[in-house]
């Protein structure tokens, strides 16, 4: 079963690398499903008539196969404007919410395969058992333990071997899962009306597979109660020979408040880190990048790019990215220096102001958007807060490079976890999103006076 809300998400992923960055962004990043009716007719909405009868004349091709490969090849796409929109609720209610799907299509990622995983020294180990895993599930390497910092490619290593499982095995019954995800799941079945039944459907869901995998098991710190669920969840797929792959952002010995008993069963079979790419690897990357983006990039462009980025390979693609996109509203068909120095040099020399303070950059932010220090660094949780508390940690976690945990104790002792989703959400925003691209420049000019 998936849930509507993820099932569109992949539907745009699959778009995001069918048509330009200006396409997606413009038409299709502000789409939402509305509903998903007899598995048949899917509703979907814009944001204005325009956008309507934009993706109507010209988009549909592309958005009907994208649909087809999540949902099926039998399903009716209905189009609606905002006034529909709000007909169709008011008529039939909000069905996104918790709807769940029975589908066989596939549910990982398609551009995340082990084809297109830029092996180099830093991986090569992981990738190797991954593929190892992939090729002969439950029989070696389990559970694997990948863990490794942010944007290094932990998630496209689970794709991948979802991948090569709906390809070469698909008959596996086969799950990727964020913890937060397994959280939430578990979560609700304790609260439901009817609590017994549904937490068997719960264990039932994620006891009777071949494969687990879950994303980001760092977030299980803390959550006793989850904690001996998954214990449990583990245990069963374990001693059946199923096979379990977890990722994480740090070694098992180095998550807060593990349960020992779990933390025992993370390192009995094998753990692998996925270091920092070197500057060969990451030219690679880069140019992995435009060969599937259908970029063109200049090769100086691309090794001053590899140079710009220390770590990060999301870092590094984002900054690729920027720097065509750049090109790409200005009219260009290609990338030059003059584009990257113009997309990249104003953030270095910002970044190496040393007299730039975390209040200052939280001063800048209250400034653009009309709110309150203490809203800010508070505990309100509205949209119109949450948005610029997001992009003030982000901008100085960037600008200052400070630890998440002093960041944390600045925004009202926040846990260094929800600091870190904060960075990396406006840091994949960044990528696609030219609202928070003009939003996070502006207050950059700001803070240089500008």
């Amino acid at each position: 079963m998936q849930d509507l809300t993820s099932l569109w998400q992949a539907v745009l992923e699959k778009l995001e690398i069918t048509v330009s960055n200006v396409s997606f962004v413009m038409w299709f990043k502000p789409l939402k499903v509305i509903d998903f009716v007899d598995n048949k007719i899917l509703y979907i909405s814009t944001n204005s008539v325009s956008a309507k009868n934009q993706i109507l004349r010209n988009y549909m091709d592309k958005l009907s196969e994208a649909v087809r490969d999540i949902f099926g090849d039998e399903v009716e796409i209905n189009v609606l404007d905002q006034n529909e929109e709000i007909e169709y609720i008011e008529k039939n209610g909000e069905k996104t919410k918790n709807k769940e799907i029975e589908l066989t299509k596939n549910p990982f990622n398609s551009k995340y395969t082990f084809d297109n995983f830029v092996v180099g020294k830093s991986n090569q180990f992981v990738y190797a058992a991954s593929r190892a895993v992939a090729e002969h599930p439950g029989e070696k390497f389990n559970p694997l333990f990948i863990y490794g910092g942010v944007g290094l490619g932990k998630t496209h290593i689970l794709h991948a071997i979802g991948n090569y499982l709906r390809e070469y095995n698909p008959n596996l019954k086969v799950m990727y899962v964020t913890c937060e995800q397994f959280a939430n799941a578990y979560i609700e079945s304790l609260g439901s009306a009817t609590k017994t039944k549904a937490t068997l459907e719960f264990r039932a869901k994620y006891r009777n597979l071949d494969v687990l995998m879950v994303d980001d098991i760092q977030f299980i710190s803390k959550k006793t109660s989850t904690q001996e669920e998954f214990f449990h969840t583990f245990n069963e797929l374990f001693q059946n020979n199923k096979q379990i792959i977890i990722t994480s952002d740090r070694p098992p010995k180095d998550i807060e408040t593990l349960a020992d008993r779990l933390r025992s069963r993370f390192t009995c079979g094998l753990i692998q880190d996925i270091q920092s790419p070197d500057f060969e690897t990451k030219i690679a990357i880069l140019r992995k990048k435009c060969q599937q983006e259908k970029y063109v990039i200049d090769d100086d462009v691309i090794e001053y790019v590899a140079d710009k980025a220390d770590t990060n390979i999301r870092e590094l693609e984002g900054m690729l990215s920027k720097v065509y996109f750049l090109a790409n509203l200005m009219g260009k068909r290609s990338a030059s220096m003059e584009d990257a120095k113009a997309a990249l040099d104003n953030e270095a020399e910002l970044e190496k102001n040393e007299d730039v303070t975390p209040d200052d950059i939280i001063d800048a932010v209250c400034r653009y958007f009309d709110a309150t220090k203490q809203d800010l660094i508070g505990k309100k949780k509205s949209k119109e807060i949450v948005e610029p508390r997001m992009i003030a940690i982000y901008l100085i976690s960037e600008i200052l490079e400070i630890p998440l945990v002093s960041i944390g104790k600045i925004f009202g002792g926040r846990d260094h976890t929800t600091i870190m989703h904060s960075r990396d959400k406006v840091s994949v925003q960044l990528k696609t999103s030219h609202k928070t691209q003009m939003i996070v420049g502006e207050i950059r000019r700001m803070l240089k006076g500008g």
